[in-house]
């Protein structure tokens, strides 16, 4: 007979975050569903509410997640670099994420879309400054160059949302290849 050890509650907290990043990234808060999440995991509804409190709790968790996901992303993409060397690999990083991984910007959108509710957007707010406070650390240029670099950023998000990355597009191949110069 084959024994299997029961998960441990840390586990079966990572694991449902990673499938409410799924859920939340496809649906947003208020179309995210418990039942899915926990479906997917192959546990009860009940027992996600029973680690993390309450939808709004485990959509907070999943936001604060992504954002520490993309922090750390920067910080490899960075390990070693200073100034602009480190935004262009941070960029660069960024923008090979956005082509190969649509759930991290999906995650983003619904976290910014979630903004009206106060609790929520203290959290946005807060992942958002980590990330701008990382890249002025390392980058040590003045604030228009830094708000340059976050402002292409989320054009490229924009661009990423209307799958139009590798779009034929004349306009918007000129506005993806504008933002990937100078990053």
């Amino acid at each position: 007979m084959v024994v299997t050890g029961r998960k441990s509650a840390e586990e079966r907290r990572e694991q449902i975050l990673e499938a409410a990043l799924v859920e939340f990234a496809a649906h947003g808060l208020d179309g995210g569903s418990t039942e899915a999440i926990a479906r997917a995991v192959g546990i009860s509804q009940p027992y996600v509410f029973r680690l993390f409190g309450t939808k709004k709790e485990l959509f907070i968790a999943t936001v604060e997640r992504c954002m520490r996901g993309t922090l750390e992303m920067m910080q490899t993409a960075a390990a070693g670099l200073k100034g602009e060397e480190a935004m262009h690999a941070i960029g660069e990083a960024y923008a090979d994420r956005l082509a190969t991984d649509p759930t991290y910007l999906h995650s983003q959108m619904q976290a910014y879309a979630a903004c009206d509710d106060p609790q929520i957007r203290e959290i946005v707010r807060s992942g958002y400054g980590e990330l701008v406070g990382y890249v002025e650390r390392i980058a040590k240029l003045p604030p228009d160059r830094i708000s340059h670099f976050f402002a292409k950023g989320m054009l490229l998000n924009v661009m990423a949302s209307m799958d139009l990355l590798g779009a034929d597009e004349g306009w918007a191949r000129r506005l993806v290849d504008g933002c990937r110069r100078d990053v």
